[in-house]
């Protein structure tokens, strides 16, 4: 749970962060005067903005971008969010919570089509997965508990070849065995 409130804690100050990045240009303030107070006022905060928060309003444009994608990192956030999102996806799987499992499936694409954006070496070994997440959508189309079983094992298979291809096999994963998931049931909302 505080590894979801973490990453979700996480989104949220990138989209604040994102919002004071895109606001105008503001010349440097004089030295010794205090950054913020030289925020024009179609940019300024509406609160004080707290000494621990002044890296998000400090800087031209382009060093806040800087600082934020420092925030967002490499493919290692794209595994975090990746990693939530597949034990997600074999607990729907289990409950043949089928329109659950297609979110989830999406969501792992997403998580790892961002992450290639900002590791574009990543992409060769993220098209191992593409045979088994296909594979994976067809069964959750079919809604057939066996078929999503063998899908979702070849897609297992397919992610720690993908370690392996990025010389981190010690990041060996498996299905979840302890249910931390807190969506349950079937299709609908049908417990």
């Amino acid at each position: 749970m505080r590894a979801r409130n973490a990453l979700f804690g996480l989104a949220a100050a990138t989209m604040l962060a994102t919002v004071v990045a895109c606001t105008e240009e503001r010349p440097k303030p004089p030295a010794g005067e205090d950054a913020s107070a030289s925020v024009p006022p179609s940019a300024a905060p509406s609160v004080p903005v707290p000494d621990e928060a002044k890296w998000l309003v400090q800087g031209s444009s382009d060093e806040r971008f800087v600082k934020i994608a420092s925030q967002l990192r490499g493919f290692d956030v794209a595994m975090v969010e990746t990693g939530y999102r597949y034990g997600e996806l074999y607990w729907a799987g289990r409950d043949e919570n089928y329109d659950y499992a297609r979110y989830q499936l999406q969501k792992i694409e997403t998580a790892i089509t961002r992450g290639v954006e900002r590791r574009p070496k990543r992409e060769p070994s993220s098209h191992l997965l593409d045979g088994p997440k296909e594979g994976l959508m067809r069964a959750i189309n079919s809604r057939n508990h066996k078929d999503f079983d063998t899908a979702f094992a070849a897609l297992t298979t397919a992610c720690n070849a993908c370690h392996v291809a990025e010389k981190v096999p010690f990041v060996h994963v498996a299905p979840p065995t302890v249910r931390t998931s807190v969506v349950h049931g079937q299709d609908a909302g049908v417990p």
